[in-house]
């Protein structure tokens, strides 16, 4: 049986952070390596954190430099051969999610990613479905066609992250975009699309929450291109707004 690693980095969560743990310890995987990476909370988080120390593997609670740098630490504490991340406000989808993901690194010894499909909910309702994010496989032209995987979703294998590196701590908000066009688009990693729910998310994330945040996330999206190398055809985009249009009328 494969070690799943799971790392949840959290920053003054006290008010989502027992769901999220829950939502761990509750899988009925059995092989699972818990990692809580703490940006030195000011408020309950760690408190919270403290309860279900014995359901906890590593946790660390130290300043850091935001999310991506507190996620790259998380990744270099795994000693899981696969390493998902889930975020401090969100949930699996199911206690079998782990089950499923595993099973398909079990069936296919040549897939380096597998990634699915997330829901939005708002609020403390994690029952009233607000849209979708219904993902693709990937293919050639992927993210020219302004797709791009659902990272909430995303399982990879640690040997990823060890050959091309994790997540640049410069970025505020699309570091998760750049390291997924780098392991797919420049190294052509395997992935394999999960048509399943993976993820509850609550809605309100950095990347939407403000227009300054949409044009910060969009400049360091056309960062990404740039330093890889690469340059989005024109209709780049436009696709990409379309599609995230898409994804707020869709429920």
């Amino acid at each position: 049986m494969k070690k799943i690693s799971i790392i949840t980095v959290c920053y003054n969560s006290e008010k989502t952070i027992e769901d999220t743990i829950r939502s761990v310890i509750s899988q009925d995987y059995l092989n699972i390596e818990y990692i809580i990476v703490d940006g030195r909370s000011t408020d309950s988080t760690m408190q919270i954190v403290e309860k279900y120390a014995s359901n906890i593997s590593k946790k660390i609670s130290e300043p850091d430099k935001g999310i991506y740098d507190a996620m790259s630490k998380g990744i270099g504490m795994a000693s899981g051969e696969i390493i998902g991340i889930l975020n401090s406000d969100d949930i699996f989808f199911t206690d079998s999610t782990i089950s499923d993901i595993a099973k398909v690194f079990t069936g296919d010894q040549q897939v380096d990613a597998v990634y699915g499909n997330i829901a939005y909910y708002r609020g403390t309702d994690m029952e009233k479905k607000v849209r979708t994010w219904i993902t693709k496989p990937y293919y050639e032209k992927f993210f020219e066609h302004g797709e791009v995987p659902a990272h909430p979703s995303l399982f990879v294998k640690k040997s990823v992250y060890d050959a091309i590196g994790t997540y640049f701590p410069d970025f505020k908000i699309s570091s998760d975009y750049e390291f997924m066009l780098r392991a797919f688009k420049v190294h052509g990693y395997k992935s394999h699309h999960l048509n399943q729910f993976i993820v509850k998310m609550r809605v309100g994330g950095e990347s939407t929450k403000s227009l300054k945040n949409v044009l910060i996330g969009n400049k360091e999206v056309k960062t990404a291109w740039q330093m890889n190398g690469l340059k989005p055809p024109l209709s780049f985009w436009f696709l990409r707004f379309v599609k995230k249009v898409l994804q707020l009328v869709k429920r």
